[in-house]
Parts: C-alpha cells; sequence; structure tokens
C-alpha cells in the first residue's frame, strides 16, 4: 500500500470469506459484514443460517440489504489504491511527467492521455498492440527478436512472439496469450476457492476447538460439584450413624442381663435355620434343573431374615458373653459361606444368556472414538467433525445397537486400567440431547467409578459401594420380566449390587461411557469381552 493506514483500513473493509475488499456488502443481524454473494454461497444447499464469523444462528433466513455506505466506502478505497499502484509515467512527456494510461508493445512506450491519441486515429497505429501501463516493459517483449509476446507455447510453457513459432517453436502447440490467460485465471479462481474452502474449515475447527475448551470447564464444573456434594453426603451420613449406634449401644447397655439369654436362644435358632438353608443352597448349586435355579435364585440369595447382631453389645458375666461372641461368629462365617457359594453359583448361572454386542456409532457423543469393530470406546479429548444425528448423544455416552424389549441377557466389559467409566443399560425414550439425570426415574441403571476413588450406582438417592478390590471386568444381567439389573465382579466372580423391583416398558439397550480422557490419565477404552 501506498499510505501507511492502507493496510489497517484494508482489514477493516475486507470480508472474511474472501479476504478481499467488500464487493456489495450487507449485514448479518449479528453486526458482521460480507460480500453479498459470498455469504449467498454460503447459505447454499443449508436449512439453517448462521455467521461465518461468531457462528450465531438465525431461525430465519435474514433478509439481507446492500450497505450502501459500506460499499461506497470500499468502492473509494479501491479507486485509490488502483491510482497509487500506478508508477508509470508517459514517455514522451518533455517537462511534466504525466503517469501513463497506455503502453504500446509494439512501439515500445508508454504513454499518457495526451500522447495516446495518435494511436486510436492513426490506421497504422490503430493496428499496435496496447495494455495497461506497465513499468517493466521489457517483460513484455522478446529479448531475441523485439516483438511482442503476444503467444503461449504450451510446450515449452513460455510466452513467444510471432517471429518464434517461424523458428524453434514452429512445430509446437502455441495460443493467443489472452486464450492462456482466460485459462490460468479459471484455475486460479478453482484454486482460490478450494483455499477459501480451506480457510473456512479452519475458522469452524477454532470454533469447536473453543467450544470443546467450554464443554470440558462446563464438565469439570459439574464433576467437581458432584464430588462435593457425595463427600458433603457420606460426612452427614458418618456423623448420623455414630450417633445413632452411640445411642443403640446405650439402650442394649440397659437391658444386657435381662436379655443375654435370650438373645442365645435366637442366635442358636438363627444358625439352626442358616445350616439349613445352607444345605438346601449346597443341593441346589449341583443340579441340572436350570429353571428351577433360576426360580428359586432371587429367594435364596437374598439376606436371611436375621436380626443384625453387630450392633448387640451385651455387659453380662463371662461366660454369657463368650457364649454371645462365639454365636455371632458362627453366624457371620454361614452368612459368608452362604453368600460365596450363591455369588459362584449365580454367576454361572447369568453367563448363559449372554449376548453379543456391537456399538452404535449414530448415538455415540462426537468426543468418543469407537473401533472398527465396534467392540471399544474411549474419550478422544478433541471433539471430531461428524454428521448430526438424532440419536447422538450430547453427554459422553453410547449406545450398542442390540436393544432388549423382553427375556434375559448378559453381557461383560473390561474397565481394567481405568479411572472413570460408566456402564448399564438405558431406556430407548432417554433423553440425547441434554445431561442425563443418573437414575432410574432418569432412564439409565448403571455402575460407575469416579476419580479412580468412588463406586457409585446410579439409584436415587446416589449410592456409594465401598469395594474394596477394583473390578477389571464387569458383568451386567438383566431379566427384563422381574425387573432386575445386576452387576459382577467376573475376575472374582462375586456380586456387586443389583437393581430390584424395577419396571421395564421401552426396549433397553447396553450404555456406556467410558470417562474423560484426562491428559491421558483415563485413555484405556472400555472393551466388550467375549464371555467365557
Amino acid at each position: 500500500m501506498a499510505s501507511s493506514s492502507g493496510p489497517a483500513l484494508n482489514e477493516e473493509l475486507q470480508c472474511s470469506i474472501c479476504l478481499e475488499v467488500f464487493t456489495d456488502p450487507v449485514t448479518t443481524p449479528c453486526g458482521h459484514n460480507f460480500c453479498r454473494s459470498c455469504l449467498s454461497k454460503c447459505w447454499t444447499d443449508t436449512q439453517t443460517c448462521f455467521c461465518p464469523l461468531c457462528k450465531d444462528t438465525f431461525s430465519r433466513r435474514p433478509d439481507l440489504k446492500i450497505n450502501t455506505t459500506l460499499r461506497e466506502v470500499a468502492q473509494h478505497f479501491k479507486e485509490k489504491l488502483n491510482l497509487e499502484e500506478s508508477e508509470v509515467f508517459c514517455d514522451f512527456c518533455d517537462e511534466i511527467k504525466q503517469k501513463a494510461v497506455k503502453t504500446c508493445l509494439t512501439c515500445p512506450s508508454s504513454y499518457c492521455e495526451t500522447h495516446l491519441e495518435p494511436h486510436f486515429r492513426v490506421q497504422r497505429l490503430k493496428k499496435h498492440k496496447l495494455i495497461n501501463a506497465v513499468e517493466n516493459l521489457e517483460d513484455y517483449i522478446c529479448q531475441k527478436h523485439e516483438r511482442p509476446l503476444e503467444l503461449f507455447c504450451r510446450d515449452d510453457q513460455t510466452c513467444v512472439c510471432l517471429s518464434c513459432t517461424e523458428g524453434e517453436h514452429r512445430t509446437h502447440n502455441t495460443v493467443p496469450i489472452e486464450e492462456e490467460s482466460r485459462e490460468k485465471k479459471n484455475d486460479l479462481a478453482k484454486r482460490q476457492t478450494d483455499v477459501h474452502q480451506m480457510i473456512q474449515v479452519r475458522m469452524k475447527k477454532i470454533q469447536e476447538i473453543k467450544h470443546s475448551v467450554e464443554l470440558r470447564k462446563r464438565n469439570t464444573e459439574e464433576e467437581k460439584s458432584s464430588i462435593v456434594e457425595l463427600f458433603t453426603d457420606l460426612i452427614r451420613s458418618f456423623e448420623r450413624c455414630q450417633s445413632e449406634q452411640l445411642k443403640m449401644m446405650e439402650e442394649q447397655q440397659k437391658a444386657a442381663e435381662k436379655q443375654a439369654e435370650d438373645l442365645i436362644k435366637e442366635l442358636q435358632q438363627e444358625i439352626t435355620e442358616l445350616k439349613r438353608r445352607n444345605t438346601e443352597l449346597e443341593q441346589l448349586s449341583h443340579t441340572d434343573d436350570h429353571l428351577h435355579l433360576i426360580q428359586m435364585y432371587s429367594s435364596l440369595y437374598s439376606r436371611p431374615h436375621t436380626k443384625n447382631w453387630t450392633e448387640i453389645r451385651i455387659d453380662s458375666d463371662v461366660s454369657n458373653m463368650n457364649s454371645l461372641i462365639r454365636a455371632l461368629t458362627e453366624l457371620k462365617k454361614t452368612q459368608e459361606t452362604l453368600k460365596e457359594k450363591l455369588n459362584q453359583t449365580g454367576l454361572k448361572c447369568v453367563q448363559k444368556f449372554a449376548v453379543d454386542l456391537t456399538l452404535d456409532p449414530d448415538t455415540a457423543n462426537p468426543h468418543l472414538i469407537l473401533s472398527d469393530d465396534g467392540k471399544q470406546v474411549s474419550d478422544g479429548d478433541i471433539e471430531q467433525d461428524i454428521p448430526e444425528n438424532p440419536k447422538r448423544f450430547e453427554d459422553t455416552y453410547v449406545l450398542a445397537k442390540e436393544g432388549f424389549s423382553s427375556g434375559r441377557f448378559y453381557y461383560e466389559v473390561q474397565v481394567k486400567g481405568k479411572t472413570g467409566w460408566r456402564l448399564g443399560v438405558a431406556r430407548e425414550s432417554i433423553d440425547r440431547k441434554g445431561t442425563i439425570t443418573a437414575s432410574p426415574e432418569g432412564g439409565v441403571w448403571i455402575l460407575g467409578l469416579i476419580n479412580d476413588i468412588l463406586y457409585i450406582v446410579s439409584e436415587n438417592p446416589l449410592v456409594i459401594l465401598p469395594l474394596r478390590v477394583k473390578p477389571e471386568k464387569v458383568g451386567v444381567f438383566v431379566d427384563y420380566e422381574e425387573g432386575l439389573v445386576s452387576f459382577y465382579d467376573v475376575e472374582s466372580r462375586s456380586h456387586l449390587y443389583s437393581f430390584t423391583g424395577q419396571t421395564f416398558t421401552d426396549k433397553l439397550y447396553p450404555f456406556f461411557n467410558p470417562g474423560v480422557n484426562d491428559e491421558g490419565k483415563n485413555s484405556n477404552p472400555l472393551i466388550i469381552t467375549p464371555v467365557r
């Protein structure tokens, strides 16, 4: 630019789509300006109109009118720019040199309007080749024959004069230079379109990255709030339990001597009943009648109707106290044995209902990366450019392709090496375009791990599981008609938790959330594994 203010002014008058000075500028409702033709191209074949710069969307297509004031300023700037760029002077002015308007390649010389007049009047001069005034005239003249470069040799990719075509370029493919220029302009226009598209893609990517950062920030704040709420509930729960425990101990202390003998009798009766149940379980674990085993499973797995002896303290004589302790110890051992045998038998039974699952890419949040075989999912930490889909989750979840509206099904997922994850089942009608409420009322039945510390179950209110061993593979079993969703630690073959007494009306889909990537700390995928 000739003036120091040129570049700054150029930016103010520059369309952010074509990166040129405005042509017929229009203004969007959000206040940004674009060339009318550029904006029309952006809104071609799209149902939603948005600002290419700030991405604001408009409920209906705006009625755009040309900004006449801005158009006049832009036009004035273009004219001023053209005048400043012309520094070629007339070769025939004697005293005050006037700016040249044309250069004659035949003469060869540059002329102002006054000295150019004979070229329009004299017959032989009318045949001369005139071009816009140029300073580097030698670039337009053949250095060998001193004639205008009027042709283009496509074989040698160089400009030539008529004399050249009678010599070394005689057999070559030559075309008028104007024709070659038109073709190259067309090629440049295509390339310019490609470059503009690349610019738009990158501008869109900038907005996506900014959106991802904001989404990550919101998710982080929500997670922080959840953690604070969880620990607050824990503290209150511990304080409440402590108060209740102390009160119970005081009450039991007052009646200890009177109740000691009755308690021992009750314990002995319960031990007898538990031994009977243990015998039934032993018989059931060796039966080949699978239907009978399933029917009896829930009643045998439920906790026996026994008193909670762990909270009872008897301040009696030594012989009575020792008897009570021995009875409590035997009761605990019997219950543990019963639970272990039931877990072993129960997992083996539900594994017979194993199904083959594949993740549904149409439901996956854009941050999630699915393996080619549809068996693994992880958080990629960056939003991918994928098609819009009404089935797709805005939250970081994905469903399996397979859904179930009756019967029983079971699947296993590897969670080894992860610091956060959630999995289970969700009803088909779950809200996919907002934040999911983690509860049966919200349409999900899930078990999850938060920050490598807390194992949570989506009951209402939230349930925290005090697991001593971290599961590396989790099994999920659903009995649709019974309203049962159960979770198992596959490696230890132990039961983790069950939702019971649920009412299912929608089709149920296996439901997965691999947790945020957390800068690679939780990059391992959730893996749907074969049931062995």
